[in-house]
């Protein structure tokens, strides 16, 4: 199934912000078949068991992609799956989301800390500044937080605290390292979540696979520029599909 793509959306704001690239990419190419799959619904932040359950429902064979958080778990699935999976994409999905003396490209601790305990504290105010910062760095951030924030489904306290803690604990380095598929991984200029140093950070730690730069872009950059990113993402399937 080279022709499918699924998607897994990031933390927190459902699959919304996916639907304008999946459908820029339909259009792109209508033989392609493009699916976002919604997050597991847990309150484990057990990597193996958000592993588990996407690998029982997704398809064998089928192109990965995610974004952010799910572009880590697609990262981490697409080596599970091996020559079962065709390939990998990611969208402003860093290999560490928290930063560690051998990883600095990422959130500071202390950052992400203070987050988890206003998400514990507050899960909707908490939801709401994190639709601020996914769009920060936009040409109209508000106005794109706003359409975070309006997708958004009503998620449970515990499941989204389980989430921010399974993105404290995944590290997708020995997974890209292992996954001998085609990868491309995309990053925005502006994100104020996953800084712009970790696309070099990458291509030092695997030079051979494909990675991009996608100026003045906010970390919801496939919802505010989503004909630019299917143009790229199309255009990696069609050289990975004549190989």
């Amino acid at each position: 199934m080279r022709d499918r793509l699924i998607l897994l959306p990031g933390w927190g704001l459902g699959s919304a912000p996916l639907e304008p690239l999946a459908e820029a990419l339909r259009g792109l190419d209508p033989r392609l078949h493009v699916q976002i799959e919604p997050l597991p619904l847990l309150d484990s932040s057990d990597p193996a068991d958000w592993l588990d359950e996407l690998d029982a429902n997704l398809p064998p064979d089928t192109w990965l992609g995610g974004w952010s958080l799910g572009g880590m778990l697609a990262a981490q699935l697409a080596v599970r799956r091996g020559e079962r999976c065709s390939g990998l994409l990611t969208l402003a999905s860093n290999l560490r989301f928290v930063a560690e003396p051998s990883w600095p490209a990422a959130m500071p601790v202390e950052t992400f800390t203070a987050f988890r305990q206003g998400c514990a504290a507050d899960a909707a105010a908490t939801l709401k500044r994190f639709a601020l910062l996914c769009s920060q760095g936009a040409a109209d951030a508000r106005g794109l937080s706003r359409l975070l924030l309006a997708g958004a489904p009503q998620a449970q306290p515990e499941t989204l605290l389980a989430g921010l803690d399974l993105l404290a604990a995944l590290d997708s380095r020995a997974a890209l390292q292992a996954f001998v598929g085609p990868q491309l991984h995309l990053f925005a200029g502006q994100d104020a979540l996953v800084p712009a140093s970790a696309a070099p950070a990458l291509l030092a730690l695997l030079p051979d696979v494909e990675i991009g730069l996608i100026d003045n872009t906010s970390h919801a950059f496939a919802l505010e520029r989503p004909h630019e990113i299917a143009a790229a993402i199309q255009a990696f399937l069609h050289e990975a599909g004549d190989d």
